[in-house]
Order: structure tokens, then C-alpha cells, then sequence
């Protein structure tokens, strides 16, 4: 059988998952939980009748665009010869349901990840993200039917203290690093949390793997909006988003340093498509400039509309198969 095996961030893709675009408001004017949203978005929704509303039914040109640049980023994977895949659309029932917290299915990298051999299911700290491993589920059962892999799950949300219980275990792809046997997870406070990488320390070490705990400053949602690993020996990293420093598996690496600020706006949520060639928006050209002074060959998509909901490049993707 072929594999599902994801070897390191920069190993050749050769597979992946490609998010859609399907956003809803909570029905409330609540936007407590939407710390993901830039503060330029906040302002673009508030005081507009969004309450329970589909995004393409409030903002159908920034839908539009969105939307366009999911498939700009879809031909320049097929470009490098990556196999694409989408999960499926949301039901109308899905919606419905989903009407009082708000839906999503606009990320993928979060309810799902994958680490060397492990296809594994997360555990999302939003209400209204929780169901989004539903319209991916599927897809991942074909892939362990098909593909050689270990698929596996975290339990689900303790509740017995509220919905809003922090007992989790929350473990999120967005925070998961793959550096050979070395895992890298983030932990801010707004997503993964202890339980959650003791959970996957008690999986993975059975099998050789080292799971190194990063804490994050509280404004940074995931690990992949404060450090993008490009190849080995270079990594792009925000510094003051990390609380104790950068890991000491990196210290030596060649870096480029980005600012909190910056950091916020995801210039590190990049995508390496393999050690020579590397996928961010020109709103970072100042990192792209860089990349290819140390012969990267850097691949620009505007990403605007994506960002401005908390996540880029990295985010909309989840790699099935990354492996020389």
C-alpha cells in the first residue's frame, strides 16, 4: 500500500487537503470567540446585519474573491505536481444546526493533522469549529482504507463543566510541527492545551517521537503563526511570540525575524511546497526577498480574504503525504 506519512514541514508534498470556504456569523452579536478575526475585519462586521448570516449572503464580492484564491493556490500546487483534495461542502443540515454558535469549514489544518505515519483527528477549542472534522471525515476514512497509516482520535471535549470547560483536551493542527521525529506543539491558551499535547506525548512516544511543548504569547492563535520551518537549517520565526524563547532543536537554524505585528497579520503561515520553493502572499515581500537571497524560489497568491479570518497558507491546508 502507499502511505499517509508527513516526514518533516519542507519534505517534498506530494499530497494534501485543500480547504473550502464556508463561514457563518453566530446568531448573537457576540463576537467573544472570534479572536481569530483581525481587527480591521471586526470593524468591516460590526454594525452590519451579520447575526446568522452566511458570509456569501452579507459579502458576496469578498466571498467571490475568497473563493478564487482557494483556487489560485489549487494551480500552483498542481504546478509542483501535488495531488489536491477538498473535503465536501456543508449540508443544509449542518447549517441549521449550526445557526446559534456560527459554522465554519474554511481551515483544514486544524481538525485534522498528520505526523509521520498518524492521521490523527483534533479536538478544537471554538464552538463553532468543533463539528468542522464532519465534512473531512469521510475523506480521511478513504485514506486509511486505501493508505497505510495509523488513524486515530482525540477524545472529545470534556462538557461535564460547561460548554466553555477548559479541560479540553483541545489539541489543534495549526500548533503541530513536524521536524522528523520531533513534534513541535504551541500552546497559547486560545487553542491546544496541556491536555491535549499530553494526549498526543502518551501516542506518539511509543513510537520514537518527541513531542516539545512551545508556549505562546496570548495573542497568537496556533505555532504555525509564529514559526514557518522552510527547510532545514532555516526557519521564519516572530521571537516575541515565543515565552520561552526559540526551542533549543532550533536555536542554531538560519533565521528570519518578523514582528508580533506581523506575526498577527500571518507572515509566517507560509507553505513550503518542498526545500526549494516556498508559497506566501506579497504583502510579506520583504520575506520573500529574503527566501530567495538564500536561493528559495518564492511563489506569490493574494491571500487577503483568507487572512483576514485568522488564517493563510498554511491554515488551508493539510498535507496527506510529505516524504523524499
Amino acid at each position: 500500500m502507499s502511505q499517509v506519512f508527513v516526514k518533516s514541514e519542507f519534505a517534498p508534498l506530494k499530497r494534501v487537503v485543500l480547504a473550502r470556504s464556508e463561514f457563518a456569523f453566530p446568531s448573537d452579536d457576540d463576537f467573544g470567540e472570534d479572536e481569530f478575526l483581525t481587527e480591521e475585519t471586526r470593524e468591516l462586521y460590526m454594525g452590519k446585519d451579520v447575526q446568522g448570516k452566511n458570509y456569501k449572503e452579507v459579502f458576496p464580492e469578498r466571498q467571490e474573491k475568497w473563493e478564487n484564491e482557494r483556487e489560485n493556490l489549487k494551480k500552483v500546487l498542481e504546478k509542483y505536481g501535488v495531488d489536491v483534495l477538498h473535503p465536501r461542502l456543508l449540508t443544509d443540515y449542518e447549517k441549521e444546526m449550526g445557526k446559534e454558535d456560527g459554522y465554519s469549514n474554511f481551515f483544514v489544518r486544524d481538525p485534522f493533522f498528520t505526523v509521520g505515519p498518524f492521521l490523527i483527528e483534533g479536538s478544537l477549542r471554538f464552538r463553532h469549529r468543533r463539528n468542522e472534522i464532519q465534512p473531512v471525515r469521510k475523506l480521511l476514512a478513504s485514506e486509511s482504507n486505501e493508505h497505510d497509516c495509523l488513524y486515530v482520535s482525540i477524545p472529545t471535549p470534556d462538557l461535564s463543566a460547561g460548554p466553555d470547560s477548559e479541560d479540553g483536551p483541545f489539541l489543534e493542527g495549526g500548533d503541530v510541527l513536524v521536524l522528523g521525529k520531533t513534534i513541535f506543539v504551541g500552546r497559547s491558551g486560545l487553542a491546544s492545551n496541556v491536555n491535549g499535547v499530553h494526549w498526543l506525548k502518551n501516542l506518539v512516544r511509543n513510537y520514537g517521537y518527541e513531542v516539545v511543548e512551545v508556549p505562546l504569547h496570548e495573542t497568537i492563535l496556533h505555532l504555525d503563526c509564529a514559526i514557518s520551518l522552510v527547510r532545514e537549517g532555516l526557519m521564519i520565526v516572530c521571537e516575541d511570540a515565543l515565552l520561552q524563547g526559540i526551542p533549543k532543536q532550533l536555536e542554531d537554524w538560519d533565521k528570519i525575524y518578523v514582528s508580533l505585528d506581523d506575526a498577527s497579520r500571518l507572515a509566517t503561515n507560509g507553505l513550503p511546497i518542498n526545500e526549494e520553493v516556498y508559497i506566501t502572499d506579497p504583502a510579506f515581500k520583504f520575506i520573500g526577498a529574503q527566501l530567495e537571497e538564500r536561493g528559495i524560489r518564492v511563489e506569490y497568491v493574494d491571500f487577503e480574504i483568507s487572512r483576514s479570518f485568522g488564517g493563510s497558507f498554511r491554515c488551508s491546508t493539510q498535507p496527506l503525504l510529505r516524504n523524499s
